[in-house]
């Protein structure tokens, strides 16, 4: 079966396939559903500092972000189930905290969030993935092909992936029990063989643009309403660029279009996100009450 990271995954794969990555669900930010907003919050304010947080605090702050209490409190409960985050009683007062699990999910995507939307690195080399997975096991082929795209792979044909980084996959195939199912090899084009091509046949290079221009004209210019608006700006800011680039494979310049968006999305990702690291965390500070774990 899929390890529990691949169904957060997996789930928002779905989800974005109902329709543009920012349109509007009725909860919270445009295109961001509760589950992202929460795992921003607790990336941002609990990852790695040994503290739980409570639950009425979490319910205040996404109430905050136009996500009511029903809704909270049931993207917490799935979170719990899936072994994302465990309860921690004080006499009444419950408090919320990352499980190892939920630890691990985190700090995969702080690296994402961390991390450039350029390859300036790069030696020229392709990395191609080929797998054949039976039929009887449809669900870890879905799977499979969803944490593909995390890593920054792309279908070229049938059942060949490629990817112009040397990405270790190898842990994402023993989790599915799929390693002997999958051959992986490292290459480079030959004769005709164009790169730009190829970029272009295994992603969808407009649609991924077209996300970052939407970004760029949502947060260009972007301030907080009132003081005390930047925890939840921040928290929105962070959620969206998440969803965002989990379809971008981070290719090379030589492989991207003139003046690639990303480019300057990413920039302002990061002066925004430093801008309001601050304010945003004197308000958690007082929105949300802390416990130190034992």
């Amino acid at each position: 079966m899929p390890d529990k990271r691949l169904l957060i995954v997996v789930e928002t794969a779905k989800n974005q396939a109902r329709g543009p990555m920012l349109e509007a669900d009725g909860e919270g930010a445009p295109g961001v559903r509760p589950e992202a907003l929460l795992l921003t919050l607790f990336g941002d304010h609990v990852l790695d500092r040994g503290i739980a947080v409570s639950t009425g605090g979490v319910i205040a702050t996404l109430d905050r972000l136009g996500v009511g209490e029903h809704a909270t409190r049931a993207t917490l409960s799935r979170m719990s189930r899936r072994d994302l985050l465990h309860t921690v009683r004080r006499g009444r007062q419950a408090f919320l905290g990352l499980t190892p699990h939920g630890t691990a999910v985190l700090r995969d995507g702080q690296r994402r969030l961390d991390g450039d939307v350029v390859d300036r690195h790069w030696d020229g080399r392709w990395t191609l993935l080929t797998f054949s997975v039976p039929e009887t096991r449809r669900a870890d082929r879905y799977a499979l092909r969803t944490r593909l795209g995390w890593f920054g792979f792309g279908p070229l044909r049938s059942g060949l992936w490629v990817s112009a980084s040397a990405a270790d996959i190898a842990p994402a195939l023993a989790e599915l029990d799929l390693l002997d199912h999958a051959e992986v090899f490292r290459a480079e084009p030959f004769l005709w063989t164009d790169p730009a091509r190829i970029a272009r046949e295994a992603w969808d290079l407009p649609r991924i643009a077209a996300g970052y221009e939407q970004f760029l004209r949502r947060w260009g210019g972007s301030a907080p309403r009132d003081p005390g608006d930047e925890l939840t700006c921040r928290i929105r800011l962070g959620a969206e660029w998440l969803l965002l680039i989990r379809r971008d494979p981070v290719l090379p310049p030589a492989l991207l279009p003139p003046d690639w968006p990303g480019t300057r999305a990413a920039a302002l990702f990061r002066a925004l996100r430093r801008q309001w690291a601050g304010p945003a965390g004197e308000l958690a500070g007082g929105l949300l009450e802390f416990l130190v774990e034992e």
